[in-house]
């Protein structure tokens, strides 16, 4: 019988992390709600802020272990840390591997607070530079890189404009550079994308999207090879105290049980909508990595095995029959977020403080959908009869 890390990943999802509980017998781990532990019987060379030993909570938990451990497996990584949230992730890899001085080379368009901390927060109390560029284009980032440039930082797909970099040159140029590779492969969850057997240094995950995928739980995710997660452990998660409660890695690791079922539904369903959107007369685009259509369809196609569940598309239409539109769903729920098994939508108007960094179709407003687990042709009726209620 082979070894659970030597199993598939469907079998990886369910089994990696997960035993008999040896007091009750229960067939699953149970919840410890516990924030702290039995000391040894001589506590008096104990390391108090061990990150990997059950002494205190904010330290680590029993539950953050087992899904530390099925994450790793499932993302083919040496060591994986959680956090509370993803942004407490992504801020981890940030405080962690930035000193004051060093030049950070990040995609123009992602997550929200990422852009507050490397763009304002970061610049203003260490001194530490960002340059934003499309990282797409391989020249923009060659062309950005500096003597001091310590981290490459990309999403892809990216949020919300479903951009795709090509992580195996990108990982080329970092390498060179001496800098770290980091990506947020939140979009494309560990059964969809590999960036680490594509050269990546660390892979970032909001756990609160697909990999738990039931809009229950927050939590955030780092991982890598040990010696880099160690580092994030000890100096960003122990003493930054951004650390997962039990509950939300219990509720986390029952999550990633379906991942590759429910990754395999949003991916073929998102594709039929996107396909729907796209020959829909109203609709001005669509950007979903999955269409031929898609400038960076090419390197999806390449480093993905299918395309999540996340598009953008926007109305041949004015800002008040956008929100029209959204308001006359009825099943598509007007909510932020991602992954979850009901569909949501979120309006992105003209006035954004970065639309000029984003593609020029964007620019005049856009929708972020986020297809769920129904039925394909249910959340086509569901847009038809919007359509319609608008007169588009």
């Amino acid at each position: 019988m082979p070894e659970k890390n030597d199993f598939d990943f469907l079998t990886k999802c369910i089994h990696v992390g997960n035993d008999i509980d040896k007091e009750t017998g229960a067939i699953r781990r149970p919840i410890i709600m516990a924030n702290s532990y039995r000391l040894p019987d001589d506590a008096s060379t104990l390391n108090w802020s061990d990150p990997n030993n059950l002494v205190y909570t904010r330290n680590t938990s029993a539950n953050q272990i087992y899904l530390q451990e099925r994450l790793a497996a499932l993302e083919g990584a040496e060591d994986c840390v959680v956090l509370a949230t993803g942004v407490a992730a992504l801020s981890s890899v940030f405080f962690t591997f930035l000193g004051k001085d060093s030049h950070v080379v990040c995609s123009n368009v992602s997550y929200i607070a990422v852009y507050r901390l490397l763009n304002e927060y970061f610049p203003d109390k260490y001194g530490i530079e960002t340059t934003l560029v499309d990282t797409a284009d391989l020249e923009q980032i060659k062309s950005a890189i500096r003597p001091n440039t310590r981290l490459i930082h990309i999403e892809t797909p990216g949020n919300p404009t479903t951009r795709v970099s090509d992580i195996e040159e990108i990982a080329k140029i970092a390498k060179e550079a001496g800098a770290l590779l980091s990506v947020d492969s939140t979009f494309a969850s560990p059964y969809l994308q590999r960036p680490l057997e594509l050269g990546a240094d660390l892979v970032v995950h909001s756990l609160t999207k697909y990999i738990n995928g039931h809009g229950d739980a927050m939590g955030g995710a780092v991982l890598g090879k040990k010696e880099l997660i160690d580092k994030i452990k000890r100096e960003a998660m122990v003493n930054v105290g951004g650390a997962i409660s039990p509950f939300n890695a219990w509720l986390i690791t029952r999550g990633v049980v379906t991942l590759p079922l429910r990754m395999r539904q949003h991916s073929e369903t998102a594709l039929k909508v996107a396909k729907f959107l796209e020959d829909y007369p109203a609709v001005k685009f669509v950007a979903y990595p999955g269409l031929e259509s898609h400038p960076q369809h090419n390197i999806a196609k390449k480093q993905m095995s299918m395309y999540s569940g996340v598009l953008s598309f926007a109305l041949k239409a004015d800002v008040d029959t956008h929100n029209k539109f959204v308001n006359s769903l009825k099943l598509i729920i007007s909510a932020v977020s991602i992954g979850h098994d009901e569909s949501l939508i979120v309006y992105t108007g003209p006035n954004d403080e970065r639309i000029h960094f984003y593609p020029e179709e964007f620019r005049e407003g856009f929708l972020r959908f986020s297809i769920g687990l129904e039925a394909a042709e249910d959340i086509i009726v569901d847009l038809k009869q919007a359509f319609e209620a608008v007169g588009l």
